[in-house]
């Protein structure tokens, strides 16, 4: 092995959402930087659906611009369209979701990577780690070379061990047409990481040609401009469609009659399958009932005319996948240009990492997206971004980036991984989080930007920017606090049309924006004077005062429950010497090792009299070691 000249700060393992978002992170923190990807033409690829966002997707990708990440300006910079989802519920879960082109969004990763100061990139399969006395030193390659690094950030998608599986042909590949990573997995075995298998899903691609969308319901972008990231304005999207179509009785009859020639029902494969975004067959089995599901039809990019079919993930024989494709609505004559095809793949257990991602028995030693077990490139790019912080935070000697539950779906995402665990492909879900109402798009900013300006991935710039906006947010909201609205007709002929009440005295401006239905547009338009927001500034506006009361209420909620997120345990603490606790109480708490009582409390299995007990314990540490285990 040849010992490459230079040392770096951090090396990163991956060029996917993941790996794109730690390189990028750590080399815009001031670290220098070496990301080794298979091959560099899969910088950023989408070997699944080319979308971007959804129900806490969304929510994460917007999160991830206020840290200073750079998902978000992928997404808007090859969006082809863009639109709000739950438009018709309340604003914790309100997302936006765009549909993208896929080799633009691949093409802006790469130009950022390769743009980027402090970071070299180089196309190298990783084959092996380097570890001295639990110690991570860096990594060696199927080239020959040994790279040196302070640290090491681990995100290999779904290359480990990959096995793709089409009917009853199986071979060893990462997405399909790639190279699988096979001698890493067992370099992390060799240095006592738990691996354990999963599994994930993709449909057939078709010939836009092919298809007759004559009879289809067309689904556009959104009219008003939209955008992910906080740095940029909304743009409108034309000339592309995703179009709705159904599965029939047909198509479920001919999944029915070759259910014997799938691999699951084989039983080939070993690793659990995305429970929310399960396959056709899946549903098919586990839904008899139904006549049909819901699908879409949807582009992937402006240079090919390559069709995604949405929820049709399969991994039945080519010749089925055709009959099947071709009894869907507006598909009779479809041509597939891609196979559907499932591909299961080696993870890290992530009961083995801790708050920070960092592997609790290497240290130095960071994983992030899908090797978590984790499915998504939402999921991923926030994990990726989180390591990359802290991979960088620790050659600093800084304290890590940790965020709460309450702070961030980031935080929702983490801590339920390494907590909790997962023996299935995790996705991030709204009714995960139980402060939603505090972590909403609208107001990402306000919860993270400070932290992104703190550790350095937010310039003078933007921060500028984001202060001007907040002056401005709150100027009105003062001015709507302090402001009556006398009654006038054209007011009250507004009101009736929106079912609410005529004004018959001087109202407050906020106590009307305070109505069911009234918006910021409509008080804005009867105020003299000041500019009004911009409509994106509105809706921050608009739902702090509406929603006021709950937010304050689920406020006051978190501040009990951060009580016991402030009991922090010893990192020490032997759980053997606590009398009482269940013996799979002692056991998991013993190999999640949770940094505070409120962490210990959310793992699963570990019951409320396990909690009291451990706070006792705690007590009795402090009497004995003054302040111990507790700020």
């Amino acid at each position: 092995m040849i010992l490459f000249e230079k040392k770096y700060d951090c090396i990163v393992v991956g060029g996917g959402h993941a790996g794109c978002e730690a390189a990028l992170a750590a080399a815009r923190m001031g670290a220098s930087v070496l990301q080794l990807n298979l091959f560099l033409d899969n910088t950023g690829h989408m070997p699944c659906n080319p979308s971007i966002g959804g129900p806490a997707k969304g929510h994460l990708v917007r999160e991830g611009s206020a840290l200073g990440g750079e998902q978000a300006e992928a997404a808007d910079n090859s969006a082809m369209l863009i639109r709000w989802l739950n438009t018709s519920k309340g604003p914790a879960v309100q997302a936006l979701r765009a549909q993208c082109d896929l080799r633009e969004y691949a093409d802006h990763f790469l130009l950022a990577i390769e743009s980027q100061k402090n970071l070299d990139v180089r196309q190298e399969l990783v084959t092996d780690l380097w570890v001295e006395d639990g110690v991570v030193q860096g990594v060696r390659t199927k080239y020959g070379y040994t790279y040196a690094g302070r640290t090491v950030i681990l995100a290999p998608g779904t290359y480990l061990a990959g096995k793709v599986y089409i009917g009853t042909e199986s071979f060893s590949s990462g997405p399909l047409g790639q190279i699988p990573s096979l001698e890493l997995p067992a370099s992390l075995k060799k240095h006592g990481l738990e691996m354990e298998r999963i599994r994930t899903d993709t449909t057939p691609r078709l010939h836009l040609d092919t298809l007759d969308l004559t009879s289809l319901q067309p689904q556009g972008s959104a009219e008003k401009p939209l955008a992910f990231s906080l740095w940029r304005e909304g743009a409108v999207h034309e000339g592309y469609f995703c179009y709705l179509t159904r599965s029939t009785m047909e198509t479920h009859d001919i999944i029915r009659e070759n259910l014997f020639r799938s691999p699951l029902s084989m039983g080939w494969m070993e690793g659990a399958g995305p429970r929310y975004c399960p396959s056709i067959e899946d549903k098919v089995i586990r839904f008899p009932e139904k006549e049909s599901h819901l699908l879409f039809l949807e582009p992937v990019s402006r240079g090919n005319k390559e069709v995604y079919i949405q929820n049709f993930s399969t991994s039945l024989p080519l010749d089925v996948q055709t009959a099947m494709v071709r009894s869907l609505p507006g598909c009779e004559g479809a041509h597939i240009i891609r196979p559907g095809y499932s591909i299961e793949y080696d993870y890290v257990n992530p009961l083995q990492l801790a708050l920070s991602l960092e592997v609790k028995k290497i240290s130095g030693l960071f994983c992030a997206g899908q090797i978590n077990g984790t499915s998504g490139y939402e999921e991923a790019a926030a994990q990726g971004l989180l390591a990359g912080i802290n991979a960088a935070l620790k050659v600093r000697g800084e304290d890590p980036l940790i965020l709460s539950r309450s702070e961030a779906y980031m935080g929702v995402l983490v801590d339920d991984l390494v907590t909790r665990g997962t023996k299935e492909p995790y996705r991030m879900l709204t009714s995960r989080c139980e402060h939603r109402l505090l972590l909403r798009h609208d107001n990402a900013d306000r919860r993270l930007a400070p932290l992104g300006r703190k550790i350095g991935l937010l310039g003078d710039e933007k921060w500028n920017s984001l202060l001007a906006r907040w002056r401005r947010i709150d100027g009105e909201r003062e001015r709507l606090e302090g402001t009556r609205l006398p009654p006038s007709d054209q007011l009250n002929r507004e009101l009736a049309a929106l079912d609410s009440a005529a004004l018959r005295e001087p109202a407050l401006c906020a106590d009307l924006l305070r109505r069911p239905r009234v918006p910021y547009s409509l008080i804005s338009h009867f105020l003299p004077g000041r500019e009004a927001l911009s409509e994106d500034e509105g809706h921050a506006l608009e739902v702090e005062i509406k929603y006021g009361g709950y937010i304050d209420r689920q406020q006051r909620q978190v501040a009990r429950l951060e009580k016991m997120e402030e009991v922090l345990l010893p990192a020490d603490i032997d759980y053997n010497a606590i009398q009482g606790l269940l013996a799979e109480s002692r056991q998991k708490l013993d190999k999640v090792r949770p940094r505070t009582l409120g962490q210990a409390g959310r793992i699963s299995g570990v019951t409320p009299a396990d909690i009291q007990l451990l706070s006792i314990y705690l007590n009795s540490l402090r009497r004995r070691r003054p302040c111990e285990g507790t700020k």
